[in-house]
């Protein structure tokens, strides 16, 4: 089974002296010694032989198996490639990735028949994705963070011509746009980390609850939380709190670490002492650092007209801070509302165009199109004319497993 595929395991396990339940859900990392290394949210990663895994949903596994195969055959045939993630951004350490995107171009025999080609390359490991040029265009025309930041990242590297053309044509990419795509989803974003932690400080008080008083009823837990939950000041009502309830059992098993989705067993689940989820008071987003430097990368941009992607000083050492998780949530909710007016003007102020300039975005697709079918048909030196590889022949609807 390829990296990633997500699995539910069929047989109990010991981890640092604790019971490992069997029917769990996680996802393979890496095959090694007959079996796989599974990763299972909030316990770690676990050795599991070939015969102890299932795959999770139906098509799932073949899924996994065409990426890797698609990975294989469409390696060479990279024509961007960059170093992103926090190594770029001037915030990484020693336990950082390295973090690589690039872009690349399918050979002619891709594009022919009824085989869909990929349209990105994902490693293994997932540290590595390579955007199709096509779906690479159309994510830059409207303005998508992580491709912009591949376009203009000063270590991106052209591994082809097609890639110089892409990086010559990038500013055609650059538009208002950057608002909404880059600072507002930022904002967004980060009431959503909000909003993840008051559920997450419902779900605390909800288990210590039944701990306490095992015996209490759903409406009952549902009543207490609606008068002294973290929404209780806002007037929380009982519906409510009964609704975040079912939500907090439901979540429990499809992660299965309960067996029903039902009150039950989310009782069951607390006085036994159940692997539980990081408590609330635990939860630092480090993430939430990624989205200030958004909003700071957005509002230079559109006020300068050229990106800036290393943080540095003051703004630098901030950013670290919450990435360690030493800053509170709600401290980095009234950074990001403290940089909204500078965003905002900055974007009335701007000399970015409206919109990107979709006829050079054409120009350019037609471009790398006939320039891949130009190796092809001259039989070139590479991976797109001599060295091609072959698209994998289309297959019958109804053709079983056995038989691929």
């Amino acid at each position: 089974m390829p990296h990633g595929t997500e699995v539910t395991t069929g047989a109990e396990k010991e981890l640092f002296g604790r019971r490992v339940a069997r029917g769990l859900i996680g996802r393979v990392v890496k095959a090694r010694g007959g079996g796989y290394d599974v990763l299972i949210t909030g316990l770690g990663e676990v050795w599991y032989a070939a015969d102890e895994l299932a795959p999770r949903r139906g098509g799932q596994l073949e899924f996994a198996r065409r990426r890797e195969e698609s990975w294989n055959a469409l390696w060479p045939c990279r024509v961007l490639e960059a170093t992103v993630g926090s190594r770029a951004w001037g915030l990484a350490d020693e336990r950082s990735d390295v973090d690589l995107r690039g872009a690349f171009a399918l050979p002619l025999d891709f594009t022919l028949g009824l085989h869909r080609p990929p349209d990105s390359l994902v490693s293994a490991d997932g540290s590595q994705t390579y955007w199709e040029v096509r779906k690479l265009v159309e994510q830059a025309l409207r303005a998508d963070p992580n491709t912009l930041e591949l376009l203009f990242v000063p270590s991106v590297v052209a591994l082809d011509d097609i890639g110089r053309w892409i990086l010559e044509a990038r500013e055609a990419f650059v538009s208002k746009l950057l608002f909404g795509s880059f600072g507002r989803y930022a904002l967004s974003q980060l009431d959503k980390l909000r909003s993840a932690q008051r559920l997450a400080e419902h779900r605390d008080r909800v288990l210590d609850w039944l701990v306490a008083e095992p015996t209490t009823s759903l409406d009952q837990v549902a009543e207490r939380l609606a008068k002294e939950g973290p929404d209780s000041r806002q007037g929380g009502s009982v519906q409510a709190a009964k609704l975040y309830l079912k939500q907090l059992y439901r979540s429990l098993a499809d992660q299965g670490l309960i067996e029903r989705a039902d009150f039950a067993s989310l009782v069951r689940y607390a006085i036994e002492g159940g692997r539980r989820p990081p408590d609330a008071r635990a939860l630092r987003p480090k993430n939430a650092y990624n989205l200030l430097r958004l909003i700071d990368l957005a509002t230079g941009w559109l006020a300068t007209g050229a990106p800036r992607f290393a943080a540095t000083g003051e703004f630098r050492e901030r950013l670290l801070s919450i990435k360690r998780g030493e800053v509170p949530l709600e401290d980095v909710l009234r950074a990001a509302e403290a940089m909204t007016p500078a965003l905002e003007m900055a974007r009335d102020g701007t000399a970015l165009p409206e919109l990107p300039d979709y006829q050079a975005a054409d120009r350019l697709l037609h471009r790398v199109g006939l320039e891949v079918a130009r190796r092809a048909v001259t039989q070139a030196p590479g991976p797109w004319g001599r060295e091609a590889p072959m698209a994998p022949l289309a297959k019958n609807p109804d053709e079983s497993e056995e038989d691929r």
